[in-house]
């Protein structure tokens, strides 16, 4: 006889259930990663011209504050253009969109592509993150949907969004611990790993995808710590929360600087405002503080001991004012990968001032911290952290640190608006 346990739980999902599962996957993770991978070779293709082949010719220095000013401005009206005349603008405000979200119509996808790809190759201070996952989720819906009419467009973006994120991180734990934590508290059949089975084979295609064609590392090369002490907690717990309040400085200018650019009204207006602006701050701060940021923190954490604690703390004001003015202005990119950078300059500015503090305590809890204050997405954070640190000892530390970095951020405003204008919380 059943009891009332056995009437509520929920059923299994049969074998012949998640099998069909696989190839769809597989198909729409790889092709995520591709997207990926394409996007980025044409990006880096492109900033190879603008930024060695162009000022060779011309006999410019290509770091110089005149030639960063040129083309960041110049970025800014290109960008602008592709906003103000593709179909569907390139997408809705990035300002207002999160790592996700309703898929857009597939028109959309080319504009906010080509948009993303300038912005990489001309020294924008975003990422590729948000782009791609908004366009493999576009696509992705719109494929399978015409495919497999009776399947739900969640499945389908779900891959796209696994599959991406595998691809971005070159393994599939980044998905799975994104998409655990999306699923909290969500309807669903099955156990959580059954509702996980089809978004990790299309994260391990992704990931595998990628592997195969190019060499995703986050790791920065910082010496190992192997034997934590007392100490080191109490570095990770103070640095990480450091680390957090610093992020919150960004999400509470947010809106006004979203704002004042908004007056402006038009693309072609904000966004030649916008590049001209980073171009100033890359004038600033060096050409650190230009591009997505990964390439530049490794060089940053490979310098260890080179810069003044002053130095790096303009780094990390340098970046984080250029990550502010390319989010608010309209560029089309994500906040992970400039978050990296701030958190990782951040980091060894405090190791600069207590050299007691060891590097990979001092440069992950801080990673950690920003990013929690920037992204909201506590695994990921927490992930990233890890992969930088480079040291399983160094996972309790992290664990630990989350606590307080958490208890600063939560309920305070985001790095991301509603479409009113005002800082989500």
């Amino acid at each position: 006889m059943a009891t009332d346990h056995d009437a509520t739980a929920p059923a299994e999902a049969p074998v012949r259930v998640l099998l069909p599962q696989v190839l769809p996957a597989l198909v729409v993770g790889a092709g995520s990663a591709l997207l990926f991978l394409g996007v980025s070779r044409i990006a880096e293709e492109l900033q190879s011209v603008l930024w060695e082949t162009l000022p060779d010719a011309l006999d410019i220095g290509p770091y110089s504050s005149l030639w960063m000013i040129v083309v960041l401005t110049a970025t800014g009206v290109a960008v602008g253009l592709v906003v103000w005349k593709a179909p569907g603008h390139a997408g809705p405000d990035p300002a207002s969109e999160g790592l996700g979200g309703p898929p857009l119509a597939p028109g959309v996808v080319p504009g906010l592509l080509v948009a993303s790809t300038l912005a990489l190759a001309g020294g924008v201070s975003l990422g590729p993150e948000q782009p791609t996952i908004a366009s493999a989720i576009a696509l992705a819906v719109w494929l399978g949907l015409r495919a497999a009419p009776g399947t739900p467009g969640a499945f389908w973006a779900s891959l796209a969004t696994a599959g991406t994120f595998g691809a971005l991180f070159g393994t599939p734990v980044a998905a799975a611990l994104v998409l655990s934590e999306a699923l909290v508290g969500r309807p669903g059949k099955g156990s959580l790993w059954d509702r996980l089975f089809a978004p990790l084979v299309a994260a391990g295609a992704g990931a595998m995808t990628t592997q195969l064609f190019s060499s995703p590392s986050f790791a920065m090369g910082l010496p190992a710590l192997t034997d934590p002490g007392w100490e080191d907690l109490l570095a990770a717990l103070v640095v990480a929360t450091l680390g957090a309040l610093f992020g919150l400085l960004g999400c509470y200018a947010f809106p006004a600087l979203h704002r004042a650019f908004g007056r402006l009204r038009h693309p072609m207006l904000m966004l030649p405002a916008g590049g001209l602006l980073l171009g100033l701050l890359g004038a600033l701060g060096g050409h650190l503080t230009l591009f997505k940021g990964l390439h530049e923190t490794k060089e940053l954490v490979g310098s260890l001991g080179v810069y003044s604690s002053g130095e790096l703390a303009k780094l990390a004001v340098v970046k984080s004012v250029a990550l502010l003015v390319a989010a608010a202005c309209g560029f089309r990119g994500g906040r992970v990968f400039p978050a990296v950078f701030i958190g990782a300059a951040l980091g060894l500015a405090v190791q600069a001032l207590v050299p007691e503090i060891h590097p990979a305590v001092a440069v992950s809890s801080a990673v950690l911290g920003v990013l929690l204050a920037t992204t909201r997405q506590g695994w990921v954070s927490l992930f990233v952290a890890a992969v930088l640190a480079s040291s399983p000892a160094m996972l309790s530390l992290l664990c630990l640190a989350t606590l307080p970095a958490w208890l600063v951020v939560t309920g305070r405003p985001q790095l991301e608006l509603d479409h009113r204008g005002d800082a989500l919380r």
